[in-house]
């Protein structure tokens, strides 16, 4: 884990919490193939009784590739512990397609950094869907009952 993750963890894990948390959170991964666990501070979304998850540079991460299968997952998020099921959701689901549209509505600035510009009516094209589809990944975690 870099230092900034090292320092955004701490911070996640103090009372300071409040300063990152409405967008960032904890996830504790365990390795599908190591069983090696470890925490890293991800960008998040409430979505009802779910959290949201958009991973972009999807190929330089390897975090996300343990939920193929859906596999449970601890969270730490607004300083609770939480545990749930994440799952990736297919990139050609409509699931996929109403999380991405939902949340570049409401953070169109997020645009850039999935690698597409949107025209100033925020439409999406079939070429940024094919963009988003190669370079964003949608992990969707269901919160397990507290």
């Amino acid at each position: 884990m870099s230092r900034l993750n090292q320092a955004i963890a701490w911070l996640l894990r103090s009372p300071l919490h409040p300063l990152l948390s409405p967008g960032l959170m904890l996830i504790t991964v365990t390795g599908r193939r190591t069983g090696r666990r470890y925490t890293i501070p991800v960008g998040y979304q409430r979505h009802g009784d779910s959290i949201r998850v958009l991973v972009s540079k999807a190929r330089r991460k390897q975090w996300w590739r343990n939920y193929h299968e859906p596999a449970e997952v601890e969270l730490r998020l607004r300083g609770a512990a939480l545990r749930g099921v994440a799952r990736v959701v297919p990139s050609d689901s409509r699931e996929f397609r109403e999380a991405l549209t939902e949340t570049l509505r409401r953070l169109p600035f997020l645009a850039r950094q999935f690698g597409i510009s949107l025209s100033r009516r925020g439409a999406l094209t079939d070429a940024h869907w094919r963009t988003l589809a190669e370079d964003v990944v949608l992990v969707a975690i269901a919160l397990e009952p507290s």
